[in-house]
């Protein structure tokens, strides 16, 4: 049985803490790790308690020395002319565009050529959330894959985005490319709906370095939809947030139900992951391992999360209520189903490849 590695609310509250010094502050009266909204009046009044209401004192038991009406005007800050005037508080900014900046030590994967590449058949695997969501923090603590050519991911995705036509685009990613396993992508797709001619999706690609080798250890991965602003966080340190009213208008158009999706895949892209080979295949699979998976619900009103699910793939098999499991070509690989196994309390997603069978000889 694997051992959990769960925030605890006083780790969170930090994390809060500092990210204000920083301009990249948590969601507002968010706590992420409860079950329980902060409670708010959304009109932004306070309930107060009458039992420790000053205006609902017993006049009986009113200590004369303490009431006002007969404070002595000389010592009375309110009409003491000497006492300078009590300062008014700066309304909170309203949350800006943030990214922060992370060197990264680790060098770029150096790819390995093969002559034998035609030889076999590759596969990759996608982990595909059944439930739609419109907006939440969605959270995964995760060992990702990178290898030349490689994608390991963790996204939001529109699923009719593909069809073109009057369908949008509507997409949120964290990546973790090939080319280097110190190095992650964010990034936003949007894409207007065809409208008779073939619009070109809308992409706001931003990579940085983690500071660690993203495949040699778990780290918390996550992001957040709110229709004010969309954010991404590692290990519980913001790291990105896009807001309203930027030039791409991104966050506004981000409106579709999301499926919570995760997959590992190679690319034709080699400017991008690097030139994918399969060279790395020849030992047997690569993996990208989640230990669990937590999603929390937003109350546009009240600005609060309550966590609505994890899971943590203690079972002996996915649970498919929650999940399916992607089956398509996606560039370089074929998602295969059996490719998502769930074990010893993780769900790990497998790049595999086999060798092509031999064609049947002519007759």
């Amino acid at each position: 049985m694997k051992t959990k590695f769960l925030l605890s609310v006083a780790t969170l509250a930090l994390f809060a803490a500092c990210s204000d010094d920083s301009n990249s502050s948590a969601p507002e009266n968010n706590v992420p790790g409860t079950d329980t909204p902060a409670v708010e009046d959304p009109s932004g009044n306070t309930t107060t308690d009458p039992a420790a209401d000053p205006t609902k004192t017993d006049p009986a038991s009113t200590d004369p020395a303490a009431d006002p009406a007969t404070t002595d005007p000389a010592t009375d800050p309110v009409t003491d002319p000497t006492t300078d005037p009590v300062e008014t508080p700066d309304p909170v900014p309203a949350p800006e565009p943030y990214r922060l900046e992370v060197e990264n030590m680790i060098p770029d994967n150096q790819v390995v050529e093969v002559d034998d590449f035609d030889n076999y058949e590759y596969w990759g695997a996608e982990l595909s959330g059944r439930e739609q969501f419109t907006y939440g923090r969605f959270e995964a603590r995760m060992k990702m894959v990178s290898i030349p050519g490689s994608v390991s991911s963790m996204f939001l995705y529109y699923d009719p985005s593909y069809m073109l036509g009057e369908e949008p685009w509507n997409e949120i990613d964290i990546e973790v490319l090939g080319t280097n396993p110190g190095v992650w992508q964010s990034n936003l797709i949007t894409r207007l709906p065809d409208e008779g001619k073939k619009n070109p999706k809308i992409t706001s690609e931003y990579k940085t370095g983690f500071g660690f080798n993203s495949t040699e250890d778990f780290h918390l991965f996550a992001f957040v939809w709110t229709p004010e602003y969309i954010s991404w966080e590692i290990d519980s340190v913001e790291v990105r947030r896009d807001v309203l009213g930027m030039a791409k208008g991104q966050v506004e158009f981000m409106t579709k139900e999301q499926t919570l999706r995760f997959n590992l895949w190679a690319s034709k892209s080699a400017g991008w992951t690097g030139k994918y080979t399969g060279a790395e295949l020849a030992d047997g699979p690569v993996a990208q391992w989640i230990d669990y998976v937590r999603v929390y619900t937003y109350d546009p009103e009240t600005k609060t999360f309550a966590e609505h699910w994890t899971d943590d793939f203690d079972g002996e098999a996915l649970d498919r209520t929650r999940w399916s499991r992607g089956n398509w070509e996606m560039e370089n690989v074929t998602l295969s189903v059996d490719n998502v196994v769930v074990e010893d309390g993780y769900c790990k997603l497998l790049m595999t490849r086999t060798p092509k069978l031999d064609p049947a000889p002519a007759e």
